[in-house]
Formats: structure tokens, C-alpha cells, sequence
């Protein structure tokens, strides 16, 4: 029995009963809520963040040690019966409080401090009565998202600033392509005039001249506006090229065939020039392509081959299937290109040497032609060089189906 309750003479058991039962059942109470209330401050103890738990009228039970660190040198006022609004009080002195959520659940409060800490403050009501409360420090968390953010403005700003340097880039282009195009066009008419004017002085067909000097000078005249004529024509096709992007025809024709006509047409020139011109064995694959622009291509190539390969050098045409299909191989034992120029070396008007530029009448369009027809027939080109021992330039074109399943 409970100390305190003795039974007295005279007195009514039945009441002093029931006052017994009152007390044990206060002293069950009183006990069973120590007994929990000991167990709810062991539970958050082992939570990594601050946590407290309060009676159902906002009393604290108890808090950890993470709860006290939150609120520094106010963390006296974490006493058991503490009120929930003193504490919360001192948690936000010197900061700004937020409501996020609230509803039946939970209720989030974000608590903005003047250090710059950010701390999520979340409420839940517990099943046995009464809730609890937990403190999370979310600054990395903001700053993070808030970082991010920031990039992501940044990025949007770079990706509307690219997209307008972009369109300016391109109005640039064409307009520069416009302009080589008028330019040429106006050029080349005039200058068809003076060849042809050259040509009939050279002729004398009203008589002789006079002095013979005056016919050679005719003669350099017409080979100078030829000269001339031909450097304005290789401009106008890139214009076309770049700029106009004009419709390409897609015919199936042999590579071999491709091949043959071009080493046929530059013998000669080989011949002339000292060099030995090779085709190699045929390889009967279809090329999908506009025959005419890639025999444009291809004489570039092998133009620039033979003119920067010394006497008693070769110059070999080879054509074989690829992993990406009919690969076109112009291969040369020429001066080579070194390493620092061979990245600028498809550029218009980019020379390899301008000495060497100079010496082999040249300007530098071929390549930067060539690259734009293989890329606008659906391939593509790549030059590996070293310096003394020569330059190979690979294209590689679209296969016709025929030859692809033939292949397969």
C-alpha cells in the first residue's frame, strides 16, 4: 500500500478504498509518464539533427544535445516544463521566420538567421498526444540550390547570347558570301574582256604589232587574266558553297569510274611536273553523291597533291569500303604539313607556307572547297600529314545500297 494512507478507527473503509485507488492510479500515471518520458528523451538523443518533444500542452519533455546547440547560449531555458513558445523565442531571436506547409501532418517553418544559417523547424503531432519538434540546418542545402539556380540563369543567359551570336555569325557569313559572289561575278566579266582582247593581239589577226616584244606582252596579259579568272572562279564556288548551299544530286556512280576520270585528266600534269600519279586497284563500290561536285572535290586534291610533291615523288588514288562507307584516299610524298598549321589548314585563304603559296600559284581555296562539298554530300574529310614525308587526305562518302548489300 501506497505511504501516507493508514487506516483510522471509526472510519469508513469504503472511502478510505476509493481515496487508495485514486492515489495508485496517480502514482501510475506518474510513473508511467517518467518512464516514457525517459524513453522519448533516450529515442531523440540518437537522432543526427535537434529534436524535442512536448507535452499536449506545449510543455518540453525533453531535447538533445543537437536542439541545444541550436540555440547556443540561450540553451538554459531547456528545462523539462520549459514552454514551447519561450524556447521557439529564443531559437528565433535574430532571424526571420517563414511558414512553408501547414496542415494535419506536419508544419514546416523555415527560420533565416543573421549569420547566414538557414534552418528547416518541422512539427509533428505524436499518436500518444502531444508532438514533436525537429531542427535541420539546410544552409549547404540553399546554398546549393541556390547556386544551382544561379548557374542556370547563367547558362540561359550564355545559351540566348550564343543563339544570338549565332544568327549574327550566319548574317555574317552570307553577307560575306553575297558579297564574294557580286564581286566575282562583276570581276570576271571585265576580265573576260581583257583575255579575250590578249588573246586576238597575241593572234596580230589586223597585222603584225611592230615590235615582238608587244606579242609576248599579250601573252602575259592573257596569262595573267586567266590566272586571275581562275582565282575569282574558285572564290565564287565557295560563296556558292558556303553561302547559297546549293542542291546536290544524288546519282550512284562507281568510285573506280570517280578515280579513272580524275587520274586520266591529271597524267599530264603528274607528267609535267616530275611525279608519278598511281590508281590503285579497283574496289567496285557505289558512291551516293553529285558525281560532278565530287570530281571538283577530288581534282583539288589531287591538284594540291601534285603541286606540293617534289620531282621524283608519287601521288597514289586509292578507293576502299569503310566503317562508314566508300572511303576516297589521296596520298602524297610531298613537303608535308606541320602539326600548327595543319588544325587552320581547311580555312579559306590559309596556306600551308606562304612562300610555298606564292611559288605555286595558289590561294589557298581547295581544301576549305573540297571540305564543304564532302560535308554537304553527307561525308567527311580528314588530313593526316608530317612534315617532310608527305600528306594523306581521306574522304569518306556515302555507299550506295547496292554496294552495301553486295558487301554484306
Amino acid at each position: 500500500m501506497p505511504s501516507g494512507f493508514t487506516a483510522a478507527p471509526g472510519k469508513d473503509s469504503g472511502s478510505l478504498l476509493a481515496r487508495i485507488g485514486r492515489a495508485a492510479r496517480a502514482w501510475y500515471i506518474r510513473i508511467s509518464g517518467a518512464r516514457a518520458h525517459r524513453a522519448t528523451a533516450a529515442l531523440i538523443a540518437t537522432l543526427p539533427f535537434g529534436a524535442a518533444s512536448w507535452t499536449t500542452d506545449a510543455r518540453l519533455i525533453a531535447a538533445n544535445a543537437r536542439f541545444a546547440e541550436r540555440l547556443g547560449g540561450d540553451a538554459d531555458v531547456l528545462v523539462p516544463g520549459a514552454e514551447y513558445a519561450a524556447v521557439l523565442k529564443r531559437l528565433a531571436t535574430g532571424g526571420a521566420l517563414n511558414l512553408v506547409r501547414e496542415d494535419e501532418e506536419n508544419r514546416l517553418v523555415e527560420l533565416t538567421r543573421e549569420d547566414g544559417a538557414t534552418l528547416l523547424i518541422e512539427e509533428r503531432p505524436l499518436e500518444t498526444g502531444g508532438f514533436v519538434t525537429l531542427v535541420m540546418d539546410i544552409t549547404e542545402s540553399r546554398r546549393t540550390t541556390q547556386l544551382l539556380t544561379q548557374i542556370r540563369a547563367e547558362q540561359r543567359d550564355l545559351a540566348h547570347r550564343y543563339h544570338e551570336e549565332k544568327l549574327r555569325a550566319e548574317a555574317a557569313s552570307q553577307a560575306k558570301s553575297a558579297f564574294l559572289a557580286h564581286l566575282s561575278h562583276d570581276i570576271r566579266t571585265p576580265l573576260n574582256h581583257i583575255i579575250g582582247f590578249a588573246d586576238m593581239l597575241a593572234q596580230e589577226p589586223f597585222g603584225p604589232l611592230g615590235d615582238s616584244r608587244y606579242k609576248s606582252y599579250a601573252e602575259a596579259v592573257k596569262s595573267s587574266g586567266e590566272r586571275l579568272l581562275g582565282f575569282f572562279s574558285s572564290i565564287l564556288d565557295l560563296a556558292d558553297f558556303q553561302g547559297a548551299r546549293p542542291s546536290l544530286k544524288r546519282d550512284q556512280f562507281t568510285a573506280d569510274a570517280l578515280l579513272l576520270s580524275q587520274f586520266r585528266r591529271f597524267t599530264s600534269a603528274a607528267q609535267k611536273g616530275g611525279v608519278t600519279l598511281g590508281l590503285g586497284a579497283a574496289c567496285e563500290l557505289l558512291i551516293l553523291g553529285d558525281r560532278f561536285a565530287l570530281e571538283r572535290m577530288l581534282s583539288n586534291l589531287i591538284d594540291n597533291a601534285i603541286r606540293y610533291t617534289p620531282r621524283g615523288g608519287h601521288v597514289t588514288l586509292n578507293a576502299y569500303r569503310g566503317l562508314k562507307g566508300v572511303v576516297i584516299e589521296v596520298t602524297d610524298t610531298g613537303i608535308g604539313i606541320s602539326a600548327d598549321r595543319l588544325a587552320t589548314l581547311a580555312q579559306p585563304f590559309a596556306f600551308g607556307d606562304a612562300a610555298l603559296a606564292r611559288d605555286r600559284d595558289t590561294m589557298g581555296l581547295g581544301l576549305a572547297i573540297s571540305r564543304a562539298i564532302a560535308e554537304m554530300s553527307g561525308g567527311e574529310i580528314s588530313i593526316d600529314s608530317r612534315l617532310g614525308i608527305g600528306t594523306s587526305v581521306t574522304v569518306t562518302l556515302p555507299m550506295a545500297q547496292d554496294s552495301a548489300a553486295r558487301a554484306a
